[in-house]
């Protein structure tokens, strides 16, 4: 297999949000990382492996609908859980609220506080 050169590389992922800092405080939680720069309109976390989340705000913010047969989300996050029993409160207890419960797999849906949707995941045991 052969891999190209891309144009550059991924610095962040950013979402829009109408509190920056108060959406980056429950990502932070939920991820273990912590705020690298706050600024009024936009925070920026990072974990320890360096990735990146920012949060920039967006006066006319609206959430994305989940489930929602004429749109889509766009885009959201699978959170790598080791025990859903034990994550599930924890997140709860962040804000987040639970979507969808019942699933195929081994996930289970989200909303954060602004109503960007997430998963909790995690692995079949063997």
């Amino acid at each position: 297999m052969t891999t190209e050169q891309g144009v550059g590389k991924l610095r962040s992922i950013v979402l829009d949000c109408p509190d920056p800092r108060a959406l980056a405080d429950f990502y932070g939680q939920l991820l273990g990382a912590q705020v690298v720069s706050d600024e009024e309109d936009w925070v920026v976390l990072a974990d320890a492996s360096g990735r990146r989340i920012a949060f920039q705000t967006s006066p006319d913010y609206e959430p994305p609908k989940f489930p929602d047969t004429t749109g889509s989300q766009q885009i959201h996050f699978d959170v790598l859980v080791d025990d859903i029993e034990v994550a599930q409160p924890r997140a709860l207890a962040l804000g987040a609220s639970l979507v969808q419960a019942e699933t195929d797999g081994a996930f289970r849906v989200y909303r954060d506080p602004v109503g960007h949707t997430f998963c909790l995941v995690w692995l079949p045991e063997s």
